[in-house]
């Protein structure tokens, strides 16, 4: 996959590039499976670039749909064509499915990730409600007709919370979010007497807090990742489709994954969660004991 990738550039724009990536040609099913073959068992870079090059026109079109967040386009084209080199990488033809239907949740994937790290100066949440009301928040307020900018009245906060299983406030909080960030030095009046940041309060938790807080977040990421580690390559790729990814993958598509019915794939769900509970629960206990535990809380 080391042959070169078109690139949007300033020069061409748009329309050039999606002109250059028409001229590669799409595969037919057999053609793909033995491309696929051939890179997976005997590492054909020739085969692999020809499987992403056929799979530009895919990217460029899930791009698309995330114009509305102020980033460049060639950016935002260039993650998504990363991702899709994730699912080229591991692709298993064996399993009786197309690469653009894997390679589609790698792709938003990669998109998602990039606009959450570039979109804004604030870091943005990364829990799945906040990812998800992050990404859905703005078709919300086009189906209710609230695409004017500023607060939204309460009855549309109430429809859009109710819709995407979220608080009243996350919906408020997001929504000021992406009406863009403002900053803290800009003057109150025009006078310039006095900036926004001189008015504010501090309304959080104490440091102290804050800090225990981030500890156990911490210990839990690092026993959650530990955890992962007990579960076989199957498991783990149904677990984290299903139990970690902001938008989860349906039974139906991992069943045409693995090749196996919908009940085995919640079977083996449900399995792995079990297993991973356990190893979470355990890893926690000896994070919380260990020596460099014992010291961290000593030196807070």
């Amino acid at each position: 996959m080391s042959a070169a990738l078109p690139v949007l550039s300033a020069e061409g724009g748009l329309s050039r590039y999606l002109a250059e990536i028409r001229r590669f040609p799409m595969l037919q099913p057999e053609e793909e499976y033995m491309l696929a073959k051939s890179w997976r068992e005997h590492g054909d870079r020739d085969a692999a670039h020809r499987l992403v090059t056929s799979h530009l026109r895919l990217v460029a079109k899930i791009s698309m749909g995330y114009r509305g967040y102020g980033l460049p386009i060639g950016e935002v084209i260039s993650e998504g064509n990363v991702g899709l080199m994730q699912a080229v990488k591991r692709f298993e033809p064996e399993k009786g499915f197309r690469l653009a239907t894997y390679a589609m949740w790698w792709i938003r994937a990669s998109i998602q990730e990039y606009i959450l790290r570039s979109w804004s100066l604030v870091k943005m949440g990364t829990t799945a409600n906040q990812k998800k009301l992050f990404f859905n928040l703005r078709k919300a307020k086009s189906q209710i007709s609230a695409l004017e900018e500023g607060d939204l009245r309460p009855d549309q906060v109430k429809i859009i919370a109710t819709k995407l299983g979220v608080s009243e406030k996350e919906v408020i909080d997001m929504n000021r979010r992406l009406s863009g960030d403002a900053s803290l030095n800009a003057p109150i009046r025009q006078e310039g007497e006095g900036e926004w940041q001189d008015w504010l309060v501090d309304a959080g938790t104490s440091q102290e807090t804050v800090l225990v807080e981030q500890e156990e977040s911490s210990n839990r990421m690092t026993a959650l990742k530990q955890a992962l580690g007990v579960l076989n390559e199957r498991e783990r790729r149904i677990f984290e489709a299903r139990r970690l990814s902001d938008d989860p993958v349906t039974l139906e598509q991992l069943s045409s994954e693995f090749g196996i019915s919908r009940e085995r794939v919640r079977q083996i769900e449900v399995r792995a969660f079990e297993k991973v509970q356990v190893a979470v629960k355990d890893g926690l206990a000896r994070i919380e004991t260990s020596p460099g535990a014992l010291a961290a809380v000593t030196a807070h």
